[in-house]
């Protein structure tokens, strides 16, 4: 293209502010056109879209392209005479467009020299029209880059995209940036305003050619005599219509110059009374309209398919929310079920059930006896809360018979239902605290002392035999019971009927007879003690048992010694003897432990002592209907951890030392 090619556009008119001769023509750089700034200005009616259409119009012929930007709606006129694109968002335009079509717009714009009109006066949605037209000026920028190829950009109403007062918006800047930097790409920009005065003025002020046409309010002449001159400022107010003042980078001088009519049908012209008759207008090429058509049916398919992946979506949102509420209805019924498993529990196992104190005492007695650790055996079923429960309810017979009750009852409370291991654990356990009958004569002892030999030898317990004066159960009334001091295991304490000097030989004889370090030791502590100290003869046994002194500490003595000292204290004596069996030679059995205590064996009577004991915390079931001391546990949770190992040792061994003490 040849840099001297101009258009006629104008010819110079006469009146104040004018230079030349009269009706000389005017003509405009093509170059300069295509490629500059420009700015068109006036107020309505004055012809400024008159001046752009016929700047668009000799464009046109001479096969230049542009694209205007029509928000008014004005310019589909054109197509009465040129094959132009136009499009928008209503059916008057070629083809409905969005932001996907605006690659394609450039690129027909620029690569195929295709003029367009895109009108954004149908859009309803100012955001849409904002976009679109950042979209397309942005690949008109990115495209004009590579191709060099000078290309005119026409934007009506162009205070509203970079206006001199507010923000200016992603559209502003895209045409500000095009403004200054577009020119080395080939790509020019023509802003055209009926309110000057509303335009920023950077971009008025980098203009290479403006045109004023007649603006008569106060604020847009003055932007006249600040560009211009006070006398320009004063004629501008009383120009013609077409007629204006036009100052260009390549003239010296402002001219007044009357713009030619436009030669095609004048769109934006003011409706008048006479018809309306809307001309032929040409069509653009079916070809450049199914470019673009079939980039719509692509959208169109795009957005199908979106909207059946947000019903996908939405469904299976619904289905997690309903998966959600069913697991959550679960997780409720399990914390439900937890509740009451936790309940029965606690009901059948009493406070501090756990598994883990049976291994603990076992190695406890195991080491009292010098016996070597062993693997944790198989539990046995322990006493099913129903049988207790009736237990304690029911008691012995109408007629006293005790061999009425549940026989699998007695299996799991007696000695004499118990199996052969588990007879001679309980057995060596008895032996290594509790003394054996003085008052039987030295032959009985000296032949139990033989089977006891024989059996040890052999691995297991002596056999029982029944002696022939041993009262019958069967039939019998438990009044004919006759349970003599003979009977009793010594413990430590002395019955009411005992004399001191049948106490104190057996003190002597069972001291002797217990070769078993714990046991002797025992055995010399209790007969140690004088008579009526019971509670001393305990305490001392128990520190002889655990093979040490009761450790001492320095810590104050917390709260929670004391008051379970006060629970211990609160007791009776038969329970607090029975708590001090357990700690002896637990884990036993409520019977075993309510017999030694001073009990008459009655089940009832055992159970309901030994539930005291249970609720209060200071005993726990440990397995195969067993149960032993918790006091250093309860201590250590009543203290929330706060002890350590030796402080919890030293005010347990306190503790300890209250179990068969009275008030």
């Amino acid at each position: 293209m040849s840099d001297e090619r101009t258009i006629t556009v104008a010819e110079v008119s006469d009146g104040p502010g004018g230079q030349g001769e009269p009706g000389t023509d005017v003509s405009l750089p093509v170059v300069e056109l295509l490629t500059g700034r420009g700015f068109v200005t006036g107020k309505s009616g004055s012809g400024k879209s008159n001046t752009a259409s016929v700047i668009a119009e000799n464009l046109l012929d001479s096969g230049y392209g542009l694209l205007v930007v029509d928000i008014d709606g004005e310019y589909y006129g054109l197509k009465e005479e040129y094959e132009i694109l136009h499009v928008g968002a209503d059916e008057e335009c070629d083809i409905q467009v969005t932001t996907e079509h605006a690659e394609k717009i450039a690129s027909l714009a620029l690569e195929q020299n295709v003029p367009i009109i895109l009108d954004i006066s149908s859009f309803l949605d100012d955001e849409e029209a904002e976009a679109l037209l950042t979209a397309v000026s942005k690949q008109l920028f990115a495209k004009a880059k590579k191709l060099k190829q000078p290309f005119l950009m026409l934007v009506e109403e162009v205070h509203e995209w970079i206006p001199e007062n507010g923000s200016v918006g992603e559209v502003g800047k895209m045409l500000i940036k095009i403004g200054k930097r577009g020119r080395k790409h080939g790509l020019g920009i023509v802003g055209i305003s009926q309110r000057p005065a509303d335009v920023k003025k950077d971009y008025i002020t980098q203009c290479d050619w403006l045109v004023w046409h007649r603006l008569t309010w106060n604020n847009d002449t003055k932007v006249v005599r600040r560009v211009l001159d006070g006398e320009y400022a004063s004629a501008v107010e009383d120009l013609n219509d077409g007629e204006a003042f036009m100052m260009t980078d390549w003239s010296e001088s402002v001219r007044r110059v009357q713009f030619h009519r436009k030669q095609t049908f004048d769109a934006g012209a003011t409706p008048g009374l006479d018809d309306f008759e809307r001309p032929e207008l040409k069509s653009v090429s079916d070809d450049l309209v199914s470019e673009l058509q079939s980039i719509s049916e692509e959208e169109a398919q795009r957005e199908s398919t979106i909207e059946e992946l947000r019903e996908e979506l939405d469904r299976k949102n619904s289905r997690i929310a309903e998966l959600e509420t069913e697991l959550q209805d679960a997780r409720d019924l399990s914390r439900m079920a937890d509740q009451f498993v936790d309940a029965m529990l606690d009901q059948v196992e009493g406070a501090s059930p756990g598994r883990t104190e049976t291994e603990r005492m076992r190695a406890r007695r195991q080491r009292r006896e010098g016996q070597a650790l062993e693997g944790p055996t198989p539990e046995a079923e322990t006493l099913p809360p129903a049988e207790e429960k009736a237990a304690a309810a029911d008691g012995p017979g109408e007629d006293g018979d005790f061999g009425a009750m549940d026989e699998s009852a007695d299996e799991s409370d007696g000695f004499a239902a118990m199996d052969g291991d588990a007879m001679a654990e309980a057995a060596d356990a008895f032996a290594a605290a509790m003394d054996e009958d003085d008052e039987q004569d030295e032959s009985a002892d000296d032949n139990e002392q033989d089977e006891s030999a024989d059996a040890d030898d052999a691995g297991g317990f002596p056999s029982f035999e029944e002696p022939e004066d041993m009262p019958r159960l069967d039939g019998a009334p438990e009044a004919e019971l006759d349970f003599s001091e003979a009977d009793l295991p010594e413990f430590g304490f002395k019955t009411p009927d005992e004399s001191p000097e049948a106490s104190s030989d057996r003190h002597a004889t069972n001291g002797h007879a217990t070769n078993d370090a714990a046991g002797g030791a025992t055995a010399s502590a209790v007969s140690a003690a004088p008579d009526g100290s019971d509670d001393d003869a305990i305490a001392a046994a128990v520190s002889a048992v655990d093979g040490e002194e009761t450790p001492t500490v320095q810590r104050p003595t917390p709260a929670a010694v004391g008051s379970i000292r006060a629970e211990i204290r609160g007791l009776d004596e038969k329970t607090r003897r029975m708590l001090a069996y357990y700690d002896e030679q637990g884990p036993a059995t409520p019977l075993d432990a309510h017999f030694v205590a001073g009990g008459t064996g009655d089940r009832t009577n055992a159970y309901a002592h030994n539930r005291t004991l249970r609720t209060a915390g200071l005993i726990e079931h440990v397995g195969r209907g067993n149960y032993d001391v918790c006091v250093r546990e309860r201590l250590d949770e009543a203290t929330d951890g706060r002890l350590d190992e030796q402080e919890l040792d030293a005010f347990s061994a306190r503790l300890t030392a209250e179990f068969g003490r009275g008030e």
